[in-house]
Parts: C-alpha cells; sequence; structure tokens
C-alpha cells in the first residue's frame, strides 16, 4: 500500500508549457505583431501606389477634358449692332494645343496663343487682324455641348460669343440633280436682296449683266439651298476684287489684287482653305466662267473648262459669312463690299433633289 501511494503521474515539460498561462500569452503577442506587420506592409503599399493611381486619374481626367474641346466650332460673336459668325478649330499635336481662327473678317489663320486650364479655354486674337490697339482675348468655356466665352469690343465693352460643333455634313449618297434655275433674269434684280438697302451704291444692272458697286453692299438671293452646282459668269476690271460666296458662307475668290495674297485668297480659292490647282492665268477685263458643285462640305471647282479644286472639303466658314449655321441651307450671294467693279451674267442653278 505504501508503495501505491508513493506513485505519481509525469507529465512532459512541453505539455506542461503549452498549457502554460504564460506561454499563451507568448502566442498571442506572436498572432498581434503579424498582423501589425500584415498592416505595416499594406499601408506602405498603398502609400506606395496612391501617387502613380492619383497622377494616372488626374492623366485620365486632363485627357477627357482636352478631348471635349477638340475639333471644329461654328461660333457667334454677340455685339451691340449685331451678331458676326466666327469659326475655331482646336487640334492637339505632340501633347500640344493648337487652334485657327476666322475672325469677323479675313481668313482662316493660326493663333499665336491658345490654352486649357482647369476647364477654361483663352485664345487671343492679334490687334493687327483686328485692326484695334490691343489684342482680342476670348475665355471660354464647356457649358453641356455648347461653348461659352466672353471678350471685349475695341472700346472696353463685354461680348459674349457662344460655339457650337460643326457638323460634318457628309452624305450618305450622291445626290440626284433637279432643273435648273435661272438666279438672275438679264433685267432686273428681281430675287435678290441688297445687304444694304439704304447705301447709296448699288449693283446695276447693264447691258444684261449685274455690275458690282465696289465698296458698297452684297447682293444676296432670297431663295436658299443645300446641296447644287452652279454656273456663273465674271467679268473682272483690273485691280478689282469680289466673290461668290455658297450657302452665303464660303467664298470662291475673284480678284485681280494689285498685291496678290497667298494662293489660296487668290482667282478660283476657296479664301483662305483651299488653292486652286493649276492656278489660272489672270484675265481681267475678260469674261471667264466657273463651275461649281457643292455637296455637303466637298466641293469642286472648274474654271474656264479646267478643273482647279477636285472634291475638296471646305473645312468651315470664310470671312464675310452672313451666318455660321452650317447645317443649315444658305443663298448665293455675289460680294460687292471690296474695291473695283466686277461683271455677272448667266448665273445658273441646279439644286439636288
Amino acid at each position: 500500500m505504501a508503495n501505491q501511494r508513493g506513485s505519481a503521474f509525469i507529465v512532459p515539460k512541453s505539455t506542461f508549457e503549452k498549457m502554460s498561462p504564460a506561454n499563451q500569452s507568448t502566442g498571442s503577442d506572436s498572432n498581434s505583431e503579424l498582423m501589425r506587420r500584415v498592416f505595416g506592409l499594406t499601408a506602405l503599399v498603398v502609400m506606395l501606389f496612391m501617387p502613380a493611381y492619383s497622377q494616372s486619374k488626374k492623366s485620365a481626367d486632363e485627357t477627357a477634358s482636352v478631348q471635349s474641346y477638340l475639333g471644329r466650332w461654328d461660333l457667334t460673336l454677340k455685339t451691340p449692332e449685331r451678331e458676326y459668325p466666327s469659326w475655331l478649330e482646336i487640334t492637339q499635336e505632340d501633347g500640344q494645343l493648337k487652334a485657327r481662327l476666322v475672325s469677323r473678317w479675313g481668313h482662316a489663320r493660326p493663333l499665336p496663343k491658345f490654352e486649357l486650364s482647369n476647364g477654361t479655354i483663352t485664345f487671343v486674337s492679334p490687334k493687327e487682324e483686328e485692326d484695334r490697339k490691343d489684342d482680342m482675348v476670348f475665355v471660354g468655356k464647356l457649358s453641356g455641348k455648347v461653348l461659352v466665352g466672353t471678350t471685349t469690343g475695341p472700346d472696353g465693352t463685354p461680348w459674349q460669343w457662344s460655339g457650337e460643333r460643326a457638323p460634318s455634313l457628309k452624305r450618305k449618297s450622291d445626290p440626284k440633280w433637279g432643273k435648273p434655275v435661272q438666279l438672275f433674269n438679264g433685267k432686273d434684280l428681281s430675287g435678290w436682296r441688297s445687304s444694304g438697302p439704304a447705301s447709296t451704291l448699288v449693283w446695276k444692272v447693264e447691258n444684261g449683266t449685274l455690275v458690282s458697286p465696289g465698296n458698297g453692299p452684297e447682293l444676296i438671293t432670297d431663295a436658299t439651298f443645300e446641296d447644287f452646282k452652279l454656273h456663273v459668269e465674271f467679268n473682272c476690271a483690273r485691280g478689282s476684287n469680289s466673290g461668290v460666296y455658297l450657302r452665303g458662307r464660303y467664298e470662291l475668290q475673284i480678284e485681280d489684287d494689285p498685291v496678290p495674297e497667298g494662293p489660296t485668297m487668290r482667282t478660283g480659292g476657296i479664301y483662305g482653305f483651299l488653292a486652286p490647282s493649276p492656278e489660272q492665268p489672270r484675265r481681267p477685263g475678260e469674261w471667264q466662267t466657273y463651275d461649281i458643285t457643292l455637296v455637303g462640305r466637298v466641293v469642286t471647282v472648274v474654271q474656264n473648262g479646267q478643273t482647279i479644286i477636285d472634291k475638296q472639303e471646305i473645312p468651315g466658314i470664310t470671312g464675310g459669312a452672313l451666318d455660321s449655321r452650317e447645317a443649315l441651307p444658305g443663298p448665293i450671294y455675289l460680294q460687292g463690299s471690296e474695291a473695283g467693279h466686277v461683271a455677272f451674267r448667266n448665273i445658273t442653278l441646279t439644286p439636288a433633289r
């Protein structure tokens, strides 16, 4: 019996250590340390990649903002006296924004400054082009799908301007042509109106021809047209200047200027955009012919039987346009506001059906 009382269960030391409260605390601390390390590593990864993500998002946002401004815009400049049509094209080359403008007059020209910052565009039309003492600064931004902005007149008066995306005017098929219509009857100005009815300088009908007054008003058809073929004969006196405006927006130049401008501003050119090729010899005082086909934006010009512009796109309105609403039909108008006298006859238009 004594021997039974003296016997005991022997517990392995390792087992005892596992059951020890002190050892259980050590395991918990180890788990906490592991969690802290995992959390720290995660935070470090986030910190490292957050700037790159933010920069990537900012870059994507800036790209989207730039893209929303690129392209061609039909502008309308609202002054106290009247509304002026204008045109703006914004492009991006090698990451740099560039723009060209058709202002209230003149031809399409590149701008010396165009900036986009925080959703606001700023562009400058030089004073030499605007016939004023200071540069004309335009500021605007997108409001929905429309550009809206401000500038100032020569006297500092605020002017408002707006812009809508220029329509593509692409046609789904070739047109079918209707019956030719005589726009000038050779007798009087029936079917035409003057842009300055109160002007003392007037267009005249002489020997079956229309004669421009020189430095006077324009002569505009009452009817408007979309796509058409136009035949017109003209006689440009030496040193004179005029033009045929298609839909009242795109000038086909006529001139015998003493100091001729660049190729796109010479006889046969769509003013400031398309140059005639080959350019025809000057023939002041002689009758010449234009045969013009305009379908959407695509124009073909035949001068004296020679094709000088062959199915080329007109990018936008030219200086002197009646309006910038390119999606709408427009009249034919003959320019009378330039110097000298130009005569016209046999003006026939064949509209698309």
